[in-house]
């Protein structure tokens, strides 16, 4: 139907009957903060000066965010080309004063001509959607080194692979900041300083590896984040005003930049809860860490930490279904006008589960690093580990006989999530 020509007299109706007939709200809701991040970032793309819309809209939704009456934006229907149709179209329907929203709800707005098509196309859901799962990455990836340092010290591990000379022989940038992070994070340590002497020649890779495989993750959230700061910071709608007057029918609503981004995103922080769950497992098998069976201080009687292994390996398994690359799973829509589309939002969508499932499982790797550092005393950790066993132990106590898990993987998952394991390498 692009090829349709409106009568001017029609183009107001048109604008009404765009909005509607696209608004299809299915998923779930996003959150307030989620709803509010789609309304922000599409008034900045539209400010851009490219979409053919009038300064009122821009002002309209400006003045929607900074009051906080936030149009409910729902994350389902999207296949990330022709923009995020379905969810921005639900967006512009309470901007037009027959939709949901958090808050009050406004004076509608009346769309001028172009201006519902330059609502409705672009990609701010998967770049909402991305951007909160890089925020939570962000602490995640912090976290893991901190917690990854307390598994390496309660395994005997050595702090060689660690050397300045071993990241400069391999110069990534997430490999060298790994290095240097738990450098800091080991310094002092009178465990380390017991078995210098040990038999041991090679760790295993869960923790010899910690620097090419936590920094590998680095490196990739890098790339996500300098592709969705870029998308964010572009005109992502159809057809384009150029500065020249002309208009341009061309493809910035495809979201196959950001798709690859989330799926990248999604990718490493797979591996990071792989490594980490490796980790567990060995802390709690007697078999490869010289510390008693899932770290209950009398086996048999109590079963210990073995269902956090347990659970912990379930939700690793989880993350490696939820990382298949959503990138690459293109359909056609529109009557094969839309041949080729991006997926964007699903993989966004993967990318802030499997961030969910990845701070559970370093919350239960963080639990059992601590129980298992309480065997090493009256050694002492480096500075750095202790600070963060002191941190755990303000949420979650030593276990001595069995007790419901329940509430201290969910106390640690808070204190990840919060970012409380961020600070002792910091410091």
């Amino acid at each position: 139907m692009s090829g349709t020509r409106i009568e001017p007299a029609k183009l107001l109706e048109l604008q009404e009957n765009l909005v509607r007939s696209h608004a299809l709200a299915i998923g779930d809701p996003l959150g307030e903060r989620e709803s509010a991040l789609v309304l922000l970032l599409r008034a900045h793309a539209l400010a851009q000066g490219y979409s053919g819309c009038t300064p009122a809209l821009v002002a309209h939704l400006t003045r929607l965010f900074n009051r906080r009456r936030i149009p409910v934006v729902t994350d389902g229907g999207s296949v990330g080309a022709s923009g995020d149709l379905a969810p921005l179209a639900v967006l512009a329907s309470a901007v037009m004063g027959e939709g949901r929203f958090y808050g009050a709800r406004p004076k509608p707005y009346r769309f001028r001509e172009k201006e519902a098509l330059s609502m409705i196309n672009g990609t701010q859901l998967i770049a909402a959607l991305l951007g909160a799962a890089l925020v939570e990455a962000r602490v995640l990836i912090d976290t893991a080194d901190v917690v990854g340092a307390m598994s390496l010290e309660a395994l005997h591990g050595s702090r060689r692979p660690f050397d300045a000379g071993v990241m400069r022989a391999k110069p990534h940038r997430g490999m060298e900041t790994v290095g240097r992070r738990f450098r800091r994070l080991l310094a002092g340590s009178a465990i380390m300083t017991s078995h210098k002497s040990c038999g041991r020649v090679q760790d295993a890779y869960s923790i010899r590896c910690i620097p090419q495989v936590h920094g590998s993750v680095r490196d990739a959230f890098d790339f996500a984040t300098d592709i969705t700061l870029r998308e964010i910071n572009a005109a992502t709608d159809n057809p384009l005003v150029l500065g020249d007057g002309s208009i341009v029918s061309a493809g910035n609503f495809h979201g196959q930049s950001v798709a690859h981004a989330a799926d990248t995103l999604g990718s490493a922080l797979t591996t990071l809860g792989n490594i980490s769950e490796r980790r567990i497992e060995r802390l709690t098998n007697p078999d490869l860490s010289e510390l008693p069976a899932f770290l209950a201080p009398e086996g048999g009687l109590n079963s210990g930490f073995m269902a956090l292994q347990v659970a912990a390996a379930a939700l690793a398994a989880e993350n490696r279904v939820l990382a298949y690359p959503a990138s690459v799973t293109t359909i056609p829509t529109s009557a094969s006008k839309e041949d080729h589309v991006s997926m964007g939002p699903t993989a966004a969508r993967h990318a802030r589960k499997i961030a969910a499932n990845v701070s559970r499982i370093l919350a239960m790797e963080a639990i059992c690093a601590a129980q298992a550092l309480e065997f090493l005393r009256p050694l002492r950790p480096g500075r750095g580990v202790a600070r963060a066993q002191a941190v755990v132990r303000r949420r979650v106590r030593p276990l001595g006989r069995d007790r419901d898990l329940t509430p201290d993987v969910a106390g640690a998952t808070r204190l990840v999530r919060e970012g409380g394991l961020r600070q002792p390498a910091r410091q």
